[in-house]
């Protein structure tokens, strides 16, 4: 098991940045894979950004060149960097973790990003 707690999400302008953080209850290096993904309103969530323990990295095209997913062991913490945001980034922003290969993801209670000026 693991719990993740999601924070830095806030209210910026267009063009503006924000960093989210996900605290992991647990080591991290050993898990399979972790990732961000994002629900807006009336629509279905979707994957933003992942990677797994092997080193592959992924994004959503719309994302990419924007977002950048980074983890720190030591810290048990990942991280999503998010440039040149626009206001369709706007949404609730989760963490997830799938300890193993094929198994359920866990998720974290989500982190509101609202880009508008």
């Amino acid at each position: 098991q693991v719990q993740l707690v999601e924070s830095g999400g806030g209210l910026v302008q267009p063009g503006g940045s924000l960093r989210l953080s996900c605290a992991a209850s647990r080591s991290i290096s050993s898990i399979y894979a972790m990732g961000w993904s994002r629900q807006a309103p009336g629509k279905q969530r979707e994957l933003v950004a992942g990677f797994t323990s092997g080193g592959r990295t992924n994004y959503a095209d719309s994302v990419k060149g924007r977002f950048t997913i980074s983890r720190d062991n030591f810290k048990n913490t990942v991280y999503l960097q998010m440039n040149s945001l626009k206001p369709e980034d706007t949404a609730v922003y989760y963490c997830s973790a799938q300890i193993v290969s094929q198994s359920d993801p866990y998720w974290g209670q989500g982190t509101q990003v609202t880009v508008s000026s």
